[in-house]
């Protein structure tokens, strides 16, 4: 509660009774607290005392040298399937806005065949290609060939499960990245034409820069997912990455619950790096679009911690050294905590 005075008024000499300012009061959000704690304390008790869960197995488990093996494999399957699918999605969104008729349905007719059939059948069929295609070789078409080779030699599980994610994820990166470029305001690109910038240039200097912002959440979105998504190259099949070694050391002691839950550990802690990483990407392509970039979470904790309240409508600011209770802008040049 706190008062305020006004000055005396004027002609009269009398000053007006003080103002008397009440906080608005929110009983329904005390009480939503006050169940969604007992839930949550609930929750912990029947996880923590529930000896079907065999927590002393997990903690034995967690850091095994196998599990971090296959964390190891998780990770390289979904950096190289995101890298090829990225590359593949840029040339696909490309061919999509040629104003060739030939190019435009063919990446049409490859984002309806790879979005819309599951991609733990393709997959399969990925897993199954020494058997379509026992050998491939080089040379001429319908001619004779110059060099040969087993598939199974060169397209090993690895190599198929990469493949196979890469060419269903590059369906899916293709839209994102011809929703950023479309979304750049055809009146740049025309600007640009006009003083004489060739199409490369435009791309790279103007509307690339200005489609990032928008294409960044959802590829950072289609990351995150395809680490979840490489628990699906059983199919292939590749037993190396981490839930089919996690469902190995499982059948082998007779406890899934515990691996089970040793693998989503392992999936929430990488996952959790990869959404800070997204969050500080986001951020700086958002320089150019917001006239104060959102802070950021130390700098939230640090507001938390202080105990100040940043000025009305401004939550921008962190606490600085501006003296007792000053404020400073964490906008990029005026200092602030990174």
């Amino acid at each position: 509660m706190t008062t305020t005075s006004r000055e005396p008024r004027a002609g009269t000499g009398e000053a007006p009774e003080d103002i008397t300012a009440v906080p608005v009061r929110h009983p329904g959000r005390w009480v939503a607290v006050v169940i969604i704690g007992v839930l949550v304390a609930m929750l912990i008790n029947s996880v923590v005392n529930n000896d079907a869960f065999h927590w002393d197995t997990v903690g034995k488990y967690l850091f095994d040298r196998r599990l971090s093996a296959a964390a190891l494999v998780t990770l390289e399957l979904t950096a190289l399937a995101m890298f090829f699918g990225v590359l593949l999605g840029v040339v696909l969104a490309m061919m999509r806005l040629s104003p060739n008729p030939i190019l435009s349905s063919a990446a049409w007719i490859y984002l309806w065949v790879f979005r819309g059939t599951p991609v733990y059948t393709q997959l399969v069929f990925w897993g199954l290609i020494s058997v379509i295609y026992p050998s491939f070789g080089l040379g001429i078409p319908f001619g004779p060939e110059f060099v040969s080779f087993q598939t199974q030699q060169v397209i090993t599980f690895f190599v198929a499960a990469v493949i196979g994610l890469s060419l269903n994820e590059s369906a899916y990166m293709a839209e994102i990245v011809r929703a950023g470029i479309t979304s750049v305001d055809t009146g740049q690109t025309e600007a640009a034409s006009a003083l004489g910038m060739t199409r490369n240039q435009i791309m790279r200097r103007i509307v690339l820069p200005q489609a990032m912002r928008v294409i960044i959440p959802p590829t950072g979105n289609e990351l995150i997912s395809m680490l979840k998504t490489t628990s699906l190259v059983v199919a292939v099949p590749l037993t190396s990455e981490l839930y089919s070694r996690s469902r190995e050391i499982a059948l082998s002691l007779f406890q899934p619950v515990p691996l089970l839950i040793c693998a989503s550990i392992w999936y929430l802690a990488i996952t959790s790096v990869l959404m800070v990483g997204q969050y500080y990407v986001e951020r700086h392509y958002a320089r150019g679009s917001q006239r104060q970039l959102p802070p950021t979470p130390l700098q939230k904790l640090r507001l938390r911690l202080s105990g100040l309240r940043p000025p009305p409508g401004r939550t921008d600011v962190v606490p600085g050294a501006l003296g007792p209770g000053g404020w400073t802008s964490h906008r990029d040049g005026e200092g602030g905590v990174p």
